[in-house]
């Protein structure tokens, strides 16, 4: 299916609409609001995670408990091609400096822990509910509990996304001489990346990860998870934290090699 853009743009962009718009994916745009109660199998950020009776609550190598970052049920998400239909998908980070990352390998799940359960009880008996075993945190990017919405959304390539160049080639944006920083920063501005999501193209402070590590550009994006000061999410200096996949994996459901970055400004 092609999607058209309803963007005004510049006469200088306006002459490649076309190729902007060959770039077009769909997305799940994720809209998290505080509430005062959380059910333990919805989807959320923060909080307290789904833990079947029997399951062994997450630990990094050294025996302590990773806190949840990121808890996704798929029966509330608009239908995305290549992601679960149904199921819970839990990130866990640990309280660190780093929340966990390791920068030098990147997949290495042990400051952080991606766990998936492809069926789940909405019944409180199966489930352990005292977490009072947990020590409070203090040092993680959420200090509040929310509960997610979602739409199913449409955009272009974002500039830093690795497959920009797929789509435009390199040093696209010297053809526009004097005008080479204004076109850039229209670009940026109006198919920005930015915010909490699912699928689609991702969005970095800083430069894409995948571009330097071996393998990277395989990987898509699976959950992005950005600085909301409504919900008091804050990665580093007003950051953003991506978490990728690769397609093969996320069609066997096979999280075990998450790539998991975040950076900031």
């Amino acid at each position: 299916m092609a999607y058209k853009l309803d963007t005004e743009l510049s006469p200088e962009l306006e002459k490649f609409r076309s190729k902007i718009e060959t770039s077009i994916r769909p997305f799940v745009k994720i809209l998290p609001k505080q509430v005062k109660e959380l059910d333990f199998w919805q989807s959320k950020f923060g909080g307290l995670p789904y833990l079947p009776n029997g399951c062994e609550y997450p630990l990094n190598a050294e025996g302590k408990p990773l806190f949840l970052l990121a808890q996704i049920n798929f029966e509330e998400v608009p239908e995305l091609e290549g992601f679960p239909k149904t199921g819970i998908l839990q990130i866990f980070v640990a309280e660190t400096e780093m929340y966990g990352a390791n920068f030098e390998n990147p997949i290495e799940q042990d400051g952080f822990r991606v766990i998936y359960f492809p069926n789940f009880s909405d019944l409180e008996t199966d489930l352990v509910t005292d977490f009072s075993f947990l020590p409070k945190p203090k040092y993680l990017p959420l200090r509040t509990a929310s509960a997610l919405q979602f739409e199913k959304k449409w955009a272009p390539v974002s500039l830093n996304d690795f497959e920009f160049e797929n789509f435009f080639g390199p040093n696209f944006f010297q053809q526009f001489g004097d005008k080479e920083d204004e076109i850039a920063e229209e670009y940026a501005e109006k198919f920005t990346a930015m915010g909490h999501k699912m699928g689609g193209y991702a969005f970095f402070t800083q430069y894409d990860p995948r571009e330097y590590v071996a393998g990277g550009k395989s990987y898509r994006l699976l959950l992005q998870m950005d600085t909301d000061d409504e919900v008091d999410m804050m990665w580093g200096d007003s950051g953003v934290a991506n978490f990728f996949i690769t397609e093969e994996d996320l069609e066997r459901l096979n999280f075990s090699r998450v790539f998991y970055n975040w950076d900031c400004y």
